[in-house]
Formats: C-alpha cells, structure tokens, sequence
C-alpha cells in the first residue's frame, strides 16, 4: 500500500521547528533579563553554527539566505546549475548544489522559500506597529531638542561610517561604503522603552526627548535607507538621480498621507456591514500590503510603506461601529498577534545567517570593532543636542541600541548583494552589542543622575 506524502508537511515541520527555537530563545532572554529579540538572534547564531559543524543540510541551505533563490533564479533563465552556484556562491555553490540535487532538496527549498515569506511578513507587521503607535500630532510636537537629538543621531554615525570605512577598508565599493553608514544610523527605541518602563520613568524629559527623538530617527533612518537603497539598485550616483530617489520619497509619503485617509474612508464604508473585527482586520491588512507594494514601486523598501500605513491608520477611522475607546479590541489588539509569531522567525532566521567562521579573520573581527565604537560614538554624540545636563549622557545612551531596526538594514543590504557574509556578520555583532550594552548603561547613568540630585 503506497504511503501518501503531503508536500506541504515539511513546510510545516521546518516553519514550526524554527518557531519553537525562536520562542526558547526569546524565554531564555527573558529568564536573563535582556530583550528578546536578542534571544531569538542569538539562538539563530548558534542554530546555524552546529548545523554548519555537523553538516545538516537544511540548515546550510537556510545559511545562504536569498542566494539560494537567486541560484534558482539563474537557472530558470537558461544558465545551467553549475554556472548559477559557482557565479552566486562561489566557494560553497558546489556543495550546495549537491545538497538540491539530493532526495530531499526540494523539500528544503519549499521549507526556505516559506520561511523567508513568513519572515518578510512579520517585518512588515512589526514596522507596521511601529507606525500605529506614532501619531502625526505627536511628530509635530516633539520639540526642537528631540529633532536636535535625532538629527546629529542620523548625520554623525553616517559621517563617521562613510569616512572611516572609507579610510580603514579602501576595497569596500562606494555602495558598501554608503550602505555600511546608513546602517550605523539605525535607532532601536524598544529597547530604551523598555528599561524606561522598568525603572517607571517613561514619564520623565528624559523619556520624552528620547522617544520624540526616535521618532524623527525613524523617519530620517528611512529616508536615508530609501535613498541608499536606490542608489544601490539603479547602480547610478549622481545629484539628478539622488534628487529623484528624494522626490520620489516626498512624493510617496505626500500621496500616502492626502489619499491615504481617503481611501480608508472609502473602504470602511464598503465593510460597514461586518463585525467590527472583521472590519479592523481586513483593513488593515488591505492598507498595509498596499502601501508597502506601493513603496516598492517607486523603489522605496516595503518596510517603508508599512511604517506609513501605520502612521495613517488609527481606530478613530471606524466610527460607524461607535466610539474607538468602546470598541472591544483595537487595531494593535488584532494585528499583534500575527507579529508575534512571524517576527520571531525573522530574527532567528538573521541568526542562522551570521558566519561566525568568518570571524577566524582578524580584519574582520578589526571591521566589527570598528562597528561598534562609530556606533557607539555617533548616538552619544545625539545627547549633545539635549541641553539637560546630567541626563545628556543617558539621552545618548538611549537612542544607541541597533536592535531589530539594524538587522532589518543589515538584511536589506545582504539581499541587494551589497554586504557579504563578513560584513554581514560584523554588522550583527555590532547590533547585539550595542544591544546588550544599553540596558544596563542607561539603568546606571539615570540612577547616577537621581543619587546626585539631579532632575532626569
């Protein structure tokens, strides 16, 4: 009697795999105290080092990221096998061309697309959420120093970056080069959040300049992503194509924001009949993904047209169903739930793509260094723009965890084919440093300013 094979069950053995190991990440991060993005990261790291030691194929096929669908890619438009592996992955295409043609390479292949899916959809739901919880009133009522911080936060990381890789890595192309800065200039405020919250200060000026300056840091951090990442993919660098990567930016977030509202108001409309849920579900999800294609088509990344569809957004729009503070669950309520499970795949995924073999290099381990003092350096520069004193430092230390905002750039970078696998990993390195050194830094300094009578 013939056994049935469902095709779609190894999808959902390697997609559960990875979820579990990102939730044992996440638990162990937390048992520790330390944010869990960083557990998911980190067990990531060490998923794809044994399956690199002990030669599992699925993971050495999850190692190589979106090469592997590019090797595709060059096979579906005439090249042959060898020549798509050796061309995109020169030293290890042999082998991993083997581990396809294998009994189960197929398998692998189907588990990974689904994966990188998957992961693509939870950054989306998560910038997405960022944007929610960022209204337009709040950007406009940030105050000078929270623009000040924010402003001198994006431009002297991307400074020191370009010039010191410039000066200290002179075989990078001007692409790495720029891509290597804009990297740098990538704020993660949850983490801040977070400690201001366990230590009850989130209502403090500090707390304030902090989180009104994130907000600006995201919104430049994007900008300066979207015109790097133009740049990158036209393979032009000129003042006319920089100006139309910035046009077409303003154009997109000046659309966005005049038809957006109109558009959601018409759509509403449309689903006035169905439970308010339904309602709050399907919309959202319909603005998201229309706002993230969007931004992809003017060459903007998706992540971009996310954050702006949160922004927009908000639950004052379903008014038919009666006053939002009534309303039994709001939009974060309903959408939280699908970035919980698909974000945590993204990280341990980032994870699984670090090489730390590459490591064994001395110039690479210098690169990471590096990494980490102009990171450090240029957010802690940004507390210069707060004119408070004692608690300048702790603004600083503040907006200088990368999080998951920097592995999102370092991400983007990999799959345009402007990072490789050291830069890569030293990027990652640099993230869960600065990462982990924010917690207690910023818990020791605002603790200094208040034994010393100072206002924080």
């Amino acid at each position: 009697m013939p056994i049935h094979h469902d095709i779609i069950a190894p999808v959902i053995l390697g997609t559960t795999s990875i979820l579990f190991f990102a939730l044992l990440g996440r638990f162990i991060a937390r048992r520790l105290g330390q944010p869990s993005v960083l557990g998911e990261l980190i067990i990531g790291i060490v998923i794809g080092m044994l399956g690199y030691a002990f030669s599992i194929d699925f993971i050495e096929i999850l190692r190589e990221g979106t090469a592997i669908f590019d090797i595709v890619g060059e096979v579906m438009s005439g090249h042959s096998m060898n020549e798509a592996a050796d061309s995109i992955i020169p030293h290890h295409g042999a082998h991993l061309l083997q581990i396809l043609s294998g009994p189960h390479g197929q398998d692998y292949l189907k588990v990974a697309q689904t994966v990188d899916i998957f992961s693509r959809y939870g950054i989306i739901f998560m910038l997405f959420l960022v944007g929610l919880e960022t209204s337009v009133s709040e950007l406009r009522s940030v105050g000078r120093e929270s623009a000040l911080v924010a402003i001198i936060g994006v431009v002297t990381p991307f400074i020191l970056g370009f010039a010191v890789t410039a000066l200290f890595m002179p075989g990078l192309s001007l692409k790495t080069d720029l891509f290597l800065a804009a990297t740098l200039v990538a704020t993660s405020v949850g983490i801040t959040a977070r400690v201001l919250q366990d230590l009850d200060r989130q209502q403090t000026l500090t707390a304030r300049v902090i989180l009104g300056a994130a907000v600006i840091d995201d919104i430049l951090g994007l900008i300066m992503l979207a015109v790097v990442s133009g740049l990158i993919v036209s393979g032009e660098f000129d003042l006319l194509h920089v100006a139309s990567i910035i046009g077409l930016s303003a154009l997109f977030f000046a659309a966005s924001f005049v038809l957006g509202p109109r558009f959601l108001n018409f759509a509403i409309w449309t689903v006035r009949h169905l439970d308010i849920s339904e309602a709050k579900m399907f919309i959202s999800f319909l603005f998201v993904m229309i706002l993230a294609w969007f931004a992809n088509l003017i060459g903007l990344a998706t992540i971009i047209g996310a954050f702006t569809a949160g922004v927009i957004l908000h639950d004052g729009y379903f008014r038919h169903w009666g006053d939002a503070s009534q309303h039994r669950l709001s939009i974060k309520d309903l959408i939280a739930p699908l970035e919980t499970i698909l974000v945590p795949i993204f990280f341990v995924l980032m994870g699984i793509q670090v090489k730390l073999e590459t490591l064994m290099d001395t110039k690479v381990v210098l690169v990471a260094l590096l990494l980490i003092i102009i990171a450090m350096i240029g957010k802690l520069a940004a507390g210069l723009g707060a004119r408070y004193g004692c608690n300048s430092l702790a603004i600083g230390i503040g907006m200088m965890p990368r999080g998951e905002v920097g592995l999102i750039f370092a991400s983007l970078g990999k799959s345009l084919g402007v990072l490789n696998d050291s830069l890569f990993s030293s990027i990652v390195i640099m993230v869960v440093v600065t990462t982990l050194l924010t917690p207690p830094l910023l818990k020791y300094t605002i603790q200094r300013c208040e034994r010393g009578g100072k206002t924080v």
